[in-house]
């Protein structure tokens, strides 16, 4: 079966529908991937309600409507098999209504996010083509590639006048100051979270027709290159997008924002920007700056936890875990995949990741680890996460550390 088929499929499920149930994952490729298929829902005159979730809800779905899951229930092999599934993740869900790039040999890990999936499942159900640039918050923020149904998407929306491309520093804020201020895609130590160092960044970058940008890249570079990596650094200028269509219209600052915004419990303003409502915007900001100053200061006070073992680490907030193990195992050197682990009452929320220059497939392995421990998880080849008891924390870590050195 052909991806466009498999999509379909779902198409064709959620239009017999009059009420959808809808569960979406809380970063923003979730987040985009529920608003695309809400916009054709409404646009389809289907009437539903989307939840913004940490985790695939195992109870609770109604029997008298349809649920549908985005960007999370692949990896759940105990659904109901009427549940409509919209993923990208490695995929143990059997039901027919699943559309998920995997089971087409498509890579979901680089060429197809969980947005890119529900755009073509949007495309089946109309003309919602305008719907392209929501699918960049998915590629940005899961660090897929512009490449296969990725690259044909974006260049669908270029081509429709949806996506404009050009290039330029693709830092988040409302200024130049903010930006370099909440900068954590990549963490610059020495700089993000410090208003002193970015005035002075500022200051010393400036040139006779105003700001350098060169030069102010340049000094970036110096300030923050002995504790941050390569990959990280790289990410400080590169192709920047403008989303015609977007309230937020640089893709940076959109996945950037709605990302935060969904972490840190108020998806609900996350997703009111996705369905292009400007009145929450002020506040979808701050709510953003006050997440990436939270996860900056927590990337300065974390230590490892050295009777776990090699790169594993103790957060104090469990809506920060996963984005500080993107920030420690993607702008500080590592030598081994890096487990960030955070308590929240008798749960544990466990955050994997792997550094560029490590070769390892933690998907399946935490997974595996979090089903032994009583929890659930899962995720990518280098991007996984996991809940779990806490009174099996032990026990995960032990395997997560024998799995990695088998």
């Amino acid at each position: 079966m052909s991806l466009e088929e498999s999509a379909k499929i779902v198409a064709d499920q959620i239009r017999r529908q009059q009420y959808v149930e809808v569960y979406a994952h809380h970063d923003a490729d979730g987040i985009a991937a529920g608003a695309i298929l809400c916009h054709a829902m409404l646009r389809a005159g289907i009437r539903f309600r989307l939840r913004i979730c940490a985790e695939t809800p195992r109870t609770g779905f109604s029997h008298d409507a349809a649920t549908l899951l985005c960007d999370m229930g692949s990896g759940t092999e105990d659904l109901p098999l009427e549940t409509i599934v919209v993923d990208h993740h490695l995929p143990v869900f059997t039901g027919q209504f699943h559309a998920n790039p995997r089971l087409e040999k498509i890579d979901g890990d680089r060429e197809l996010s969980a947005a890119g999936m529900a755009y073509l499942v949007a495309r089946q159900m109309g003309d919602n083509r305008d719907l392209a640039g929501l699918v960049m918050p998915g590629i940005i923020g899961d660090g897929q590639a512009f490449a296969g149904k990725n690259l044909e998407i974006f260049n669908e929306g270029v081509a429709n006048g949806i996506i404009v491309p050009a290039r330029g520093i693709t830092l988040a804020g409302r200024d130049m100051a903010e930006r370099w201020l909440l900068a954590t895609r990549p963490y610059l130590d020495g700089i993000s979270g410090d208003e002193t160092a970015v005035a002075d960044l500022l200051a010393d970058a400036q040139g006779t027709n105003g700001l350098n940008t060169g030069t102010l890249l340049s000094l970036a570079v110096l300030r923050s290159a002995p504790q941050t990596s390569a990959e990280g650094l790289g990410l400080l200028y590169g192709d920047t997008l403008r989303l015609e269509r977007e309230v937020i219209e640089d893709a940076h600052a959109l996945t950037a924002v709605i990302d935060a915004c969904g972490k840190s419990g108020y998806g609900d303003l996350a997703v009111a920007l996705c369905l292009r409502s400007s009145a929450e915007l002020t506040d979808a900001w701050e709510r953003a700056r006050q997440h990436y100053l939270a996860v900056i200061g927590a990337v300065k006070t974390v230590r490892p936890d050295t009777e776990a073992g090699t790169a594993v680490y103790e957060a104090q907030d469990a809506s920060l875990a996963s984005d500080i193990a993107d920030v420690l195992s993607r702008d500080r050197v590592q030598q081994a995949p890096v487990l960030v682990y955070a308590k929240a009452g008798g749960s544990c929320r466990c955050s994997a990741r792997t550094p560029a220059s490590v070769s390892a497939d933690i998907g399946p392995v935490v997974r595996d680890l979090a089903a032994a421990c009583g929890g659930n998880g899962g995720g990518h080849r280098t991007r996984a996460g996991a809940t779990i008891p806490c009174d099996q924390l032990a026990a995960f870590v032990k395997g997560w550390q024998e799995a990695l050195l088998a």
